[in-house]
């Protein structure tokens, strides 16, 4: 019984496909596991970052929110500072008023804090630091409290808003205005 030799190869060919496809796969993966840092390299090749051993721990990361809010606190006096700083050293007005505005925020019978948004828009083609001070006066134009405000880097042709705050003219109907405004 003599087999037929096309049968013979075509059954040889179908056992060997399985071991041709996996050195293929095989030297695929090798390549791309490779340093190499040849052009052509990165193009199709993506490497996955295996998992890790070990899951994260569960104790509380040592910046709590106390020590955020500390922080947040503290890099808003700073700002503040160098905005009254600023201002101290400008005659009138100063020279960003047609930069600001401000509106006055709404106000709960039971806030404790008077509030009015601050807007710069920085006309400049470069980013600048604008310091604003803010008045909050009653109907009869008596000035209740003043809060000097500071925006850093506002970028150009661009509107931030910022909020200034008072506690003294809180529970009274007060109107927010800018008294003087420093783009430097």
């Amino acid at each position: 019984m003599n087999v037929n030799p096309p049968a013979r190869r075509a059954r040889a060919a179908r056992a060997l496909a399985p071991v041709a496809v996996a050195a293929l796969l095989f030297a695929g993966t090798a390549a791309c596991d490779s340093d190499t840092t040849s052009e052509g390299t990165d193009r199709g090749a993506h490497t996955l970052t295996p998992e890790p051993e070990e899951s994260p721990s569960e104790s509380p990361s040592p910046r709590t929110q106390e020590s955020f809010a500390a922080s947040v606190s503290a890099e808003s006096e700073r700002v503040r500072q160098e905005a009254t700083k600023r201002l101290d050293e400008v005659e009138g007005r100063g020279n960003a008023v047609a930069d600001v505005s401000v509106t006055g925020l709404p106000l709960s019978g039971s806030e404790e804090v008077r509030s009015a948004r601050v807007r710069v828009t920085n006309p400049t083609d470069e980013a600048a630091f604008y310091a604003v001070k803010v008045e909050f006066v009653d109907a009869e134009d008596k000035v209740l409290d003043t809060v000097v405000v500071g925006v850093e880097d506002a970028p150009p042709d661009r509107t931030v808003d910022t909020q200034a705050n008072s506690r003294k003219a809180a529970g009274v109907k007060t109107f927010p205005r800018v008294a003087q405004a420093e783009r430097g």
